[in-house]
């Protein structure tokens, strides 16, 4: 089963940027539904952005305009880049592998944004 590892959180102030990464330890060329979850503290874990295979993205509407999902299958790498960022951004972003019969999440990594 895939697993998955999140990289490149921080401590931003608002108005700055983050690259996450997601490194894979198999191939992600067959997997369609690559994406990025964001988990505030009590709230549920709700769909940021998601990559198909042919190059098809979905981000919701909070962070169109600023946030940008792409993949790296030769690198087995997700990645989202995340501009303008807003305090609203903060949580745990969590990256996820559509398998079909279920969907793998990586352990996540902590996003904070400051005024």
């Amino acid at each position: 089963q895939v697993r998955l590892v999140e990289s490149g959180g921080g401590l931003v102030q608002a108005g700055g940027s983050l690259r996450l990464s997601c490194v894979a330890s198999e191939s992600i060329s067959s997997i369609d539904g690559m994406g990025w979850y964001r988990q505030r503290p009590g709230e549920q874990r709700v769909l940021v952005a998601s990559i198909t295979t042919g190059g098809s993205t979905y981000n919701t509407d909070s962070v169109k305009g600023r946030f940008t999902i792409s993949r790296d299958n030769a690198k087995n790498t997700v990645y989202l880049q995340m501009n303008s960022l807003k305090p609203d951004d903060t949580g745990v972003y969590y990256c996820s592998a559509d398998l079909g019969w279920h969907t793998e999440f990586g352990r996540g990594t902590q996003v904070t944004v400051f005024l």
